[in-house]
């Protein structure tokens, strides 16, 4: 139990699609962590349900104490997302370049099957595009162009502007886009009818905001570009006021400084960061950071995480310490020009409802979820489709009585009637073989998803860890990760919080980026280097200045400021870049470009191999970049004694049967808050903790390492 003496420094929440997590740090390194279900019509009132429940495991009690003591708030979670995916954000006027109006309509073919289940790949008579997030009646299309270079081929048609402000303006738009070709290279244009747009909401005597492509995201690939910045102008502002809510929340209970958020990078950032879209998917990403932040203070650089909650099963990599960067990711089925921490996602976790084909008999897990509300048919709140949780329940797997903690009574008899219902009278067997069956299914296909993500990487398997996490990955860990022969499989007592715990692990960070065209030939001599290096230095310094003044602005202590510059980089004629940090802060001359190219061919080797390298075609640089980073106070891992493999009796809670592979066993029961460091618990077992359970079946056993973690083991390797 956390003692009054010991003060709250950061709160980290991660807002999910089924539960908000909270978790609390204090001064001393310890840490806990609460849970409650979302509220989607306001995430404000299940946020501080979950504090409330955090703070029912402290001797700190008094909630305004705790948000009075607190020096950081920070939010992860999806409402951007879902803002999309429901198409709620706000009626937009765009002014394009003339001719490309139907830029939106058209889409890209990556992002219009993007998302879509393997058979409505192969039969294209199901596909349908995505609707543009602007209708064509609220886009204008004005004659101007600036060509490759940044020189103006055609001059901007100002009239054209004017008038299309005007009609917009009759249209009811809530705000303005422009997005000009090549404006990332010269942005005159776009800056010239930002003007023009202001004179005319001047003149009307309104004010609406006014994105450009040029601010948001200049950098190249015109569909990206302008998703990026529909997007912003689309979804962020309603996200920010509803940002904003919460932030008024925490104020009131009497904490002083602003709101965080996670960006989708992994940088901290306060709610009214100019570019928000970069928060999109926020949640997610904190687990990524966790995993990579306990990497490092146990020694383990090379793992696989893998968050299982209520509604996906979430997967990423981190190799030699770093998580891969993805510059173009695709979400909500938009290809976005917005960098984003690499992560695989399937629909499946433990809200996921189980159906079965009324022709085919086949049975299909999601991808629709029963969230927090209603919620799967046991939690009695409305729910009537049988989910994955309904069949752990029948299994034995979850303790009706101690569902977070015995707040949420579970109630058998309805799962078992809607299972028997829904799943095994149509599929003609037993209704605990059914149910098992049906979550052997969801172990199958989330063991499958992490194969094929460590095969397509070329990962040798046994040189990473496996991490488990998310409220239902202790619960499943050791079906997903059966045979696939990780170094370690490790889940925490804190995985159903594991990814807010991510988030209070960064550091307040932005990353910037712009896109230019420098060739290196394989035979370019000194002073064609020199040329190079003085561009790359240039966009470097004044990115750097950018980051200096966003951070300032946002009250950051400068002197603390640390900035990395890194580069994008292919070799000429390739299609895609590899990212580089350059080797030095700025390359002054030939040399350091030779260096950062060094140091590019070696990143390049280490994910392609080394026979991949073809310096002869020499290299060329579209995009360069500036990380500008803060730290910030984190939580505190600290290693302890290890104290005997034998639990202590208080330990354990009794015994429960289980149904495993066709039959029943007697599992023992165990209090995971009560497991110290170098206790053993041998399958078949069920660890309980308020926020989550770890199952262990009869051929597995685990045990407690000094670092608080649980390490997964087979019985035969025992």
């Amino acid at each position: 139990m956390t003692t009054v003496a010991k003060q709250p420094l950061v709160l980290g929440i991660d807002a999910g699609g089924t539960m908000t997590d909270t978790f609390i740090v204090f001064n001393d390194g310890t840490f806990v962590i609460g849970k409650a279900a979302t509220t989607p019509h306001d995430e404000a009132v299940g946020f501080m349900e979950s504090v409330e429940d955090a703070l029912s495991y402290t001797d700190a009690t008094d909630r305004a104490q705790l948000f009075k003591d607190l020096e950081v708030a920070l939010y992860a979670g999806t409402t951007m997302l879902n803002t999309l995916l429901s198409r709620t954000g706000q009626r937009l006027g765009l002014i394009i370049t003339k001719g490309f109006e139907d830029t939106l309509l058209h889409g890209r073919g990556m992002q219009s099957w993007a998302e879509y289940s393997y058979p409505d790949r192969l039969h294209a008579a199901t596909h349908v595009h995505p609707s543009p997030l602007i209708p064509k009646a609220c886009i204008r299309g004005i004659t101007e162009r600036i060509d490759q270079f940044g020189k103006i081929a055609i001059p901007l048609y100002e009239h054209e502007v004017e008038a299309a402000a005007q009609e917009l303006l009759q249209q009811k738009v809530e705000g303005f886009c422009i997005c000009f070709l090549m404006s990332y290279v010269n942005n005159q244009h776009e800056l010239r009818a930002q003007e023009i747009v202001q004179a005319v909401l001047d003149q009307a005597g309104t004010q609406l905001p006014i994105f450009l492509s040029s601010t948001v995201r200049p950098v190249m690939r015109e569909g990206s570009r302008l998703n990026s910045t529909v997007v912003e102008a689309y979804a962020a502002a309603p996200v920010r006021r509803h940002l904003h809510k919460i932030e008024d929340v925490i104020h009131e209970q009497g904490f002083r400084n602003p709101l965080q958020t996670i960006l989708s990078y992994g940088g901290l950032a306060n709610i009214r960061y100019p570019r928000l879209h970069e928060t999109l998917i926020s949640g997610p990403v904190g687990g990524m950071l966790g995993a990579q932040y306990v990497g490092e203070i146990i020694g383990a650089t090379n793992v696989v995480v893998s968050d299982l909650g209520g509604t996906s099963f979430d997967i990423g990599a981190i190799t030699s310490g770093r998580a891969p960067i993805n510059g173009e990711p695709t979400l909500a089925r938009f290809k976005f020009n917005l960098p984003t921490i690499d992560l695989e996602s399937i629909g499946a976790g433990a809200g996921t409802i189980v159906k079965v084909d009324p022709h085919t008999g086949k049975v299909e897990l999601g991808p629709e979820s029963a969230g927090s509300s209603p919620g799967p048919v046991c939690f009695d709140m409305g729910g009537t489709r049988a989910t994955i949780c309904d069949c752990d329940l029948l299994l034995g797997y979850l303790n009706p009585d101690n569902f977070l903690g015995g707040k949420v009574r579970l109630k058998p008899d309805l799962a078992l009637e809607a299972v028997r219902e829904q799943i095994t009278d149509l599929l003609g067997v037993d209704i605990y073989d059914g149910a098992e069956g049906v979550v052997r299914l969801l172990e199958t296909e989330a063991r499958e998803a992490l194969r094929r993500t460590v095969s397509a990487r070329g990962f040798d398997v046994s040189e990473y860890y496996l991490m488990a996490y998310g409220g239902a990955g202790p619960l499943h860990v050791a079906g997903y990760s059966r045979g696939l022969g990780f170094t370690g499989v490790l889940t925490f007592p804190y995985a159903a919080a594991f990814s807010a715990f991510g988030c209070t692990t960064a550091d307040y960070m932005h990353r910037y980026e712009r896109s230019l065209h420098l060739d290196v030939p394989a035979d370019a001599d000194d002073a064609h280097k020199e040329q190079v290096a003085a561009a790359i230095d240039q966009a470097w310094n004044e990115l750097a200045q950018t980051a200096s003044e966003d951070m300032e602005q946002e009250g950051r202590d400068i002197s603390r400021l640390r900035l990395v510059p890194f580069a994008m980089i292919r070799y000429a004629g390739q299609l895609t870049d590899v990212e580089v940090v350059s080797p030095q802060p700025r390359l002054e001359n030939a040399r350091g470009l030779e260096r950062l190219l060094a140091d590019w061919e070696s990143e390049y080797e280490r994910i392609n191999r080394r026979v991949s390298r073809y310096a002869q075609a020499g290299f060329t640089v579209f995009e360069l970049g500036m990380l500008a980073m803060i730290p910030k106070v984190k939580p505190q891992i600290t290693r302890q004694p290890l104290l005997g493999r034998e639990p202590a009796r208080t330990a354990r809670r009794g015994e429960r049967r289980i149904y495993w592979e066709g039959r029943w066993s007697e599992a023992s029961v165990w209090d995971m808050e009560a497991l110290l460091p170098g206790n053993e618990v041998v399958g078949p077992a069920v660890i309980e903790h308020p926020a989550t359970t770890f199952l262990l079946p009869p051929d597995h056993y685990t045990v407690l390492d000094e670092w608080n973690i649980f390490h997964l083991h087979a019985t035969e390797a025992h």
